[in-house]
């Protein structure tokens, strides 16, 4: 497998502002069905296939939103291989890490009798300390220029719950601000040097320990992560609703745009390459969350972890402006 791959148009990029890191990448196979019941065949149809994973996709989003990224990534095997060749996009450089275990396939079945989406995420290969300790490497050596790193997704198997932490050090030392969007363990070891994290609010629940009924507790929660000094600033996903967006000097929750939903699949993923877009352009924070909004719905309206259209994000983010921030 290759070690390291440059975007296929023009000459290779410099220095790209934003690094992603993705250590549990995935073949993303997506398909449509009738419907979907027990123990009968279920016959798929309009398969694709994307590469996928938390920073994988942040990568290719921002990408589409004219930022050029580089994703470093994990892949072994033959579905790792065509991971690799499927990151041929254009604004992307890819640098994958080679492991011994084959890259994991997600598979996504869209009901068409209902209309659900039915996601079957597999766990991924175990790695092990020395691929870790590469991963770690191959960042470090790719954020000593860049302005954000951004680390998104699940922890594959072996790797600690400490790992994140271990990349918010790394950030510190290279000068890059970090956007942290990970969940369970990996979330909850995270004890500083975060700029942005962009968790859920399954997965703040899961951060705090309390279940967050109200907005107000979410706030509560939130500050309470920049109080301890994990993070400056906390947006929190809330899907419908939008998003709450907190630093210390405030809060804001920011109003999502309704449209109809083709599948959810990369939706988060599309708000973090929306907000970092927006932080390299030095927006303030709530008018990148209101990009990365804008970038989530236009996902919102496309199959798979397929890009979305930039005019779209460009529409969504104006008609964004018409909508009243709830405080």
């Amino acid at each position: 497998m290759r070690t390291v791959r440059r975007s296929s148009t023009g000459p290779p990029m410099n220095a790209p502002a934003i690094v992603t890191l993705t250590m549990n990448t995935a073949l993303d196979v997506t398909a449509d069905a009738e419907r979907v019941v027990p123990t009968e065949k279920i016959r798929c149809r309009t398969v694709r296939y994307d590469p996928g994973g938390g920073g994988v996709n942040v990568a290719k989003f921002a990408a589409a939103l004219g930022v050029p990224a580089a994703a470093v990534f994990t892949a072994g095997g033959s579905t790792g291989s065509r991971v690799v060749d499927l990151m041929d996009v254009p604004g992307v450089t890819t640098i994958p890490v080679e492991i011994a275990g084959p890259t994991r396939e997600s598979f996504t079945v869209s009901e068409g009798a209902s209309g659900e989406q039915y996601r079957f995420v597999l766990p991924g290969p175990a790695l092990s300390a020395d691929e870790q300790a590469r991963c770690l490497d191959t960042v470090r050596r790719a954020a000593v220029s860049a302005q954000f790193v951004v680390a998104s997704g699940s922890l594959p198997p072996g790797v600690p719950p400490q790992f994140y932490q271990r990349v918010a050090d790394m950030c510190r030392d290279t000068g890059a601000r970090l956007i942290l969007d990970a969940s369970g363990g990996g979330l909850r070891h995270v004890t500083s040097g975060v700029h942005v994290l962009k968790p859920s609010l399954r997965e703040l629940r899961e951060c705090v320990g309390r279940e967050l009924q109200t907005e107000a507790e979410q706030l509560d929660a939130a500050l309470e992560l920049i109080d301890r000094g994990v993070t400056d600033a906390v947006v929190v996903s809330l899907g419908a609703r939008g998003a709450l967006s907190v630093t210390s000097a405030g809060a804001e929750r920011l109003p999502a745009v309704a449209v109809p939903v083709v599948s959810s699949v990369g939706a988060g993923d599309a708000m973090v390459a929306g907000i970092v877009a927006g932080l390299v352009c030095g927006w303030p924070l709530s008018k990148a969350v209101r990009y990365g909004i804008a970038a989530a719905t236009a996902k919102l309206q496309t199959p798979g972890t397929a890009v979305f259209d930039r005019d779209a994000v460009e529409h969504h983010f104006e008609s964004s402006r018409r909508l009243r921030p709830a405080r």
